[in-house]
C-alpha cells in the first residue's frame, strides 16, 4: 500500500513538472516572437526614417531652370547640393539598415520559430504517451491485485464450506464430494490470479524503472537542449542586430565625411567676386556736382554731370520745361521693370548687356555649325543619288536643302544683329555707312560648292527715349539655293555577293541617320559601329553593325577611328 501511494505521488509530481516546463517553454517562444517584433518595427521606422530623409533632400534640390540652379555657380550652394546628396547616400545607408534587419534576423527568426515550435510539440507529445503507459501499466497491476485479493477471499470461503460439510453428518458423501471440489477450483483460481499478478507487477516494474530513469530523463534533457538553443539564438540575433547598424558606419562616416568637406570647401571671397562679376554694371561713377548760385529771379536747376549714370550713354535730355531727364537707374534704386526685357538686353548695365550678348551669339554659332553639318551631309547624299539613281531620288533632297539654307541664312542674320549690339556695347559700332561685318568665323570658312545665301535683312538702330532700341527689317528675303556636284564613287555598288570585308576601325555616330535607300544602314545617335571601308571623297563610309548588317552612312553622320596598322591610317571626322 506505501509503495502504491509513493507511486501516485510521484507520477503526480511528475505531471506537475511537465506542466511548469510546458509553460515556461511556451513563455520562451512568445520572448521569440516578441523581440522578433521589436525588430521588424525597427525596420519600419528605417524606412520610414529613409523615406522621409529622401523625400528632404529632394525637396531642397535645385529646380531645372530656375534662379536656384544659376546659383550653384558659388560655392556656398555647391557645398549644400554636396550636402544634399550625401543625405540621399545617408538615407540609402538606413534602406541596408532595413533590409539585413529583414533578411538576417526577421526572416531567420520566422523560421526558426516554426521548427521550435514543432520540436516543443513533439517532445512533450513524447513525455504524454510515456506518462498515459506508466498509467495505463498501473491500472493493470491495480486490477491484477483486486482480482489476486478476490479469488483468494473466495478460496478461503469454499475452503471454510468444505470443512463445515465434512464435519456434517447429516450431510450425504456426494454434498462433501461437490464441496470439496469446488474448494480445489476456488484455490487454482486464486494460484492463477497470483501468478497473473506477480507478472503485472514485474512488467510494472520494469516500465516504472525506465519511465523514471530512462524515458522522462531524455525527454526533459531534450527540453532542456531545445531551450539552451532558443536562448543562444536570441543572443546570437541580438548580437546581428548591433552588427547590421556597425556595418553601415563607415559609409555613414564617409557621408559625414562628404558633407564636412562641401561645408570647408566654401570660399566667402570666391563667392563675393562671383556677385561682383555677376553684377558689375559697367557704369562709370558720376562726376562733381557743379556749383549754382543764387540770384535775383533765377531759378536752380537739378542738374547732373555729364559722367553721371543717367547720362552715362549720352542719352539724358532733359524734358520741356526743364523736367528731370529719364537715364538708367542708380545701383541701389530699385528696377520696377519686371520680365525677360528688351531682345538686345538694353535693359541691363553695360557689363550685363555684353555678357548676355556674347551668350546669345555664342548659342546661334552652335546652331548654325549643326545646320551646316547637316546640310554638307545632305549635299553628299545628294550627289550619290546623282551618280547612283538605284539608292534614291535626288530631288527628294531639295526641300530638305532649302530648309537648311533659310535656317543658316537666318542665324547669320541673329548673329550679325547680336553681333551689332554687341559692337556697340563694347564702344566699336560702325557707322551705317560702313560695309557689313564680317561673319563669324565659325560659317566664313565653308567650301564655295555650298549653298549660298543672300541676306538682305538690313537693320536700321534708332535710340529711343528709354535707351532700347528699334528694328526695321528689310522686305522679303529672297534665298537662292545652289547645290555643286559632289565627287563620285570610286566603286560601283554590286548587287552580287561579295567576300566579308576585314574591320579597319571603329566608328561613333554623331547625328542620327535613317537609311531608307538600298546600300545604306540607319544608325542612332551614340551608336558604336565597325569601319569596314573608309570614305573614298564621295562622302560615305562603309561600316558593319554586325554579321548580317553593313552599309554606308554619310560621313560627317560619324566620328571615325581607324586602326594604326592600317595602310595611311588616320583619325578624322
Amino acid at each position: 500500500m506505501e509503495s502504491g501511494r509513493a507511486t501516485l505521488l510521484k507520477e503526480q509530481q511528475l505531471k506537475d513538472q511537465f506542466d511548469n516546463l510546458e509553460k515556461h517553454t511556451q513563455s520562451g517562444i512568445e520572448f521569440v516572437e516578441r523581440y522578433s517584433k521589436f525588430v521588424k518595427e525597427r525596420s519600419e521606422i528605417e524606412i520610414s526614417y529613409a523615406k522621409q530623409i529622401r523625400n528632404l533632400s529632394k525637396k531642397y534640390q535645385p529646380k531645372k531652370n530656375s534662379r536656384e540652379e544659376e546659383e550653384n555657380k558659388y560655392t556656398s550652394c555647391r557645398a549644400f547640393l554636396s550636402t544634399l546628396n550625401e543625405l540621399n547616400d545617408y538615407a540609402g545607408q538606413h534602406e541596408v539598415i532595413a533590409e539585413n534587419l529583414t533578411s538576417q534576423i526577421i526572416t531567420e527568426l520566422s523560421r526558426y520559430l516554426t521548427e521550435l515550435k514543432a520540436e516543443r510539440k513533439s517532445h512533450f507529445h513524447d513525455g504524454r504517451k510515456a506518462q498515459q503507459q506508466i498509467e495505463s501499466l498501473w491500472k493493470q497491476l491495480e486490477s491484477s491485485k483486486r482480482r489476486f485479493e478476490r479469488d483468494c477471499k473466495e478460496a478461503d470461503r469454499a475452503q471454510q464450506y468444505f470443512e463445515r460439510m465434512d464435519a456434517d453428518i447429516n450431510v450425504t458423501k456426494a454434498d462433501v464430494e461437490k464441496a470439496r471440489q469446488q474448494a480445489q477450483m476456488r484455490h487454482q483460481i486464486a494460484a492463477d490470479s497470483k501468478t497473473e499478478y506477480s507478472n503485472y507487477l514485474t512488467k510494472f516494474n520494469q516500465e516504472q524503472n525506465e519511465h523514471y530513469y530512462t524515458l522522462i530523463p531524455n525527454i526533459f534533457q531534450k527540453l532542456q537542449e531545445m531551450e539552451e538553443r532558443r536562448i543562444e539564438r536570441v543572443g546570437v540575433s541580438m548580437k546581428t542586430y548591433a552588427e547590421v547598424d556597425r556595418e553601415v558606419l563607415p559609409i555613414v562616416g564617409k557621408c559625414l565625411d562628404g558633407m564636412t568637406k562641401a561645408a570647408e570647401s566654401i570660399e566667402p571671397k570666391t563667392d563675393s567676386k562671383q556677385v561682383v562679376e555677376s553684377y558689375k554694371s559697367g557704369f562709370e561713377p558720376p562726376g562733381d556736382v557743379e556749383f549754382e548760385d543764387y540770384g535775383p529771379g533765377q531759378t536752380m536747376k537739378r542738374t547732373v554731370s555729364e559722367t553721371s549714370l543717367s547720362n552715362s550713354r549720352g542719352e539724358a535730355k532733359e524734358r520741356p520745361g526743364g523736367g528731370k531727364s529719364k537715364g538708367k537707374l542708380w545701383p541701389f534704386i530699385k528696377n520696377k521693370n519686371k520680365g525677360s526685357g528688351p531682345e538686345d538686353f538694353s535693359h541691363l548695365p553695360p557689363e550685363q548687356r555684353r555678357k548676355k550678348l556674347q551668350a546669345k551669339i555664342d548659342d546661334i554659332n552652335k546652331d548654325i555649325q549643326k545646320e551646316m553639318d547637316q546640310k554638307d551631309a545632305l549635299t553628299k547624299m545628294k550627289g550619290v543619288y546623282e551618280k547612283n539613281p538605284q539608292m534614291g531620288d535626288p530631288a527628294s533632297v531639295d526641300p530638305r536643302l532649302v530648309e537648311m539654307a533659310m535656317n543658316i541664312e537666318k542665324l547669320q542674320s541673329e548673329v550679325q544683329k547680336f553681333e551689332g549690339w554687341l559692337a556697340e556695347v563694347e564702344g566699336r559700332l560702325p557707322s551705317r555707312s560702313d560695309p557689313p561685318r564680317r561673319q563669324s568665323g565659325l560659317y566664313e570658312s565653308q567650301n564655295s560648292n555650298s549653298t549660298m545665301v543672300d541676306n538682305n535683312c538690313a537693320q536700321d538702330r534708332e535710340s529711343s527715349p528709354d535707351g532700347s532700341y528699334t528694328e526695321e527689317q528689310s522686305s522679303e528675303t529672297q534665298v537662292k539655293v545652289a547645290i555643286a556636284n559632289t565627287p563620285e564613287f570610286d566603286d560601283e555598288f554590286d548587287d552580287g555577293d561579295e567576300e566579308t570585308l576585314p574591320t579597319i576601325g571603329t566608328c561613333k555616330a554623331v547625328y542620327s541617320f535613317e537609311g531608307h535607300n538600298e546600300g545604306t544602314i540607319s544608325v542612332t545617335e551614340g551608336e558604336l559601329l565597325f569601319v569596314i571601308e573608309q570614305d573614298k571623297g564621295d562622302g560615305w563610309t562603309r561600316v558593319r553593325r554586325n554579321e548580317e548588317e553593313e552599309g554606308y552612312v554619310p560621313t560627317s553622320y560619324v566620328e571615325v577611328f581607324l586602326e594604326t596598322n592600317t595602310k595611311g591610317a588616320m583619325t578624322y571626322i
